[in-house]
């Protein structure tokens, strides 16, 4: 009988390791089908665009990841996107000018780029007040918030594109296709995600700030309870994701050296799909940035993979669309396994405990 127990618990433990190590598996059975099904798929070429777009991938899930894991989501991060780029494109090509003192005023490359990012995070915080002080679901509040800013990215130019936003010596405002380009043949993208990925890391696992978003997640009434200030880390989490949805629109446009109003959409999927896939679970209280960065990968790869393969784009939708799908019902499916496990193991040390019969005189 213990024989038989032994053997179940080995294959639970089994099955447990291959659910939590599934993204890795995923991604290495993906780049082994793409690397037959398309010849140029593992050319050096071909990595440094998959780096490119796996870094873009990367930055808006992990902000998104911060998010999911306190029970949220955001739908704004695409257009966020499209609304940072044209910013800043804006600012580079036409300045900023003041109608009431007849001038215009141009910003250097920094500077455009900390006001993109301070409007990143003021729809950040815009979605975090509607959540907390309103009430409103984060699915409701961020998919208004998507309309308003990918609307206010069509009126910054009439839906117009800035195109060539090389910026003019003269106006001291060059550099900013800095962010598209590579050091020591590493796209720049690659770089940021790196140290953001790090940093995000460390506050998450190893702060008092990252317990809480996990305790949130996990059960906000009790993190409540506890002391946590539920409604001012989540509000800091939604600025996180706008923050890095505007970084973002800044590499984007610079990569293209131009800012379109289109740019980002249905990004805020790949985000999603991104973070689940690494783990994060939609329920709340679960998610590294690891697993994160893998599930960005996985996204890269299928997407680069598939217009290799000459997939249509239509298609390309629905995959990613089931994707998704998929990595929800796993997740589930582990969970489910975990508090199952839990439970006879509690039940397993209940019978440890209990006392052997002693036999009467």
């Amino acid at each position: 009988m213990s024989l038989e127990l032994n053997k179940k618990k080995g294959n639970h433990s089994l099955a447990m390791a291959l659910l939590k190590g599934r993204t890795l598996i995923v991604l290495a059975i993906l780049v082994v089908f793409f690397s037959f099904a398309s010849p140029n798929f593992l050319t050096a070429n071909t990595m440094l665009l998959l780096a490119k777009h796996v870094a873009l991938y990367g930055i808006l899930a992990i902000g998104m990841t911060y998010v999911i894991i306190t029970g949220g989501i955001d739908l704004s991060v695409g257009a966020v996107v499209g609304l940072g780029g044209m910013i800043a494109g804006g600012l580079i090509q036409n300045g900023l000018t003041l109608q009431f003192a007849g001038v215009t005023l141009y910003f250097s490359v920094p500077l455009v780029v900390l006001i993109t990012i301070l409007v990143g995070a003021f729809i950040g915080w815009i979605n975090g007040i509607i959540i907390t002080k309103f009430g409103v679901a984060p699915f409701i509040a961020t998919l208004g918030t998507m309309y308003i800013a990918r609307g206010f990215a069509m009126l910054h130019s009439n839906g117009a594109t800035y195109s060539n936003i090389l910026g003019n010596a003269a106006l001291g405002n060059t550099g900013f296709d800095f962010f598209g380009s590579r050091i020591l043949g590493i796209p720049v993208g690659a770089i940021i995600l790196a140290i953001i990925a790090v940093i995000s890391g460390i506050i998450l696992m190893r702060t008092t700030f990252g317990w809480h978003i996990f305790a949130i997640g996990g059960n906000s009434k009790a993190a409540k309870l506890s002391g946590v200030k539920v409604n001012k880390v989540t509000i800091l989490v939604y600025i996180f994701s706008g923050v890095c949805a505007a970084i973002v629109g800044i590499i984007t446009a610079s990569q293209l050296e131009a800012s379109h109003p289109a740019s980002g959409e249905t990004w805020e999927m790949n985000a999603i799909a991104a973070a689940v896939l690494g783990g994060t679970s939609m329920m709340g209280g679960i998610g590294t940035i690891g697993g994160t960065i893998v599930g960005a990968f996985v996204i890269g790869v299928i997407s680069d993979g598939m217009v290799m393969c000459g997939v249509s784009e239509f298609w390309q939708m629905v995959i990613k669309g089931l994707v998704i799908i998929l990595a929800v019902i796993i997740d589930q499916f582990q969970r489910n396994m975990e508090a199952k496990m839990a439970l006879q193991a509690r039940n397993e040390s209940k019978d440890d405990d209990t006392p052997a019969p002693t036999k009467e005189a």
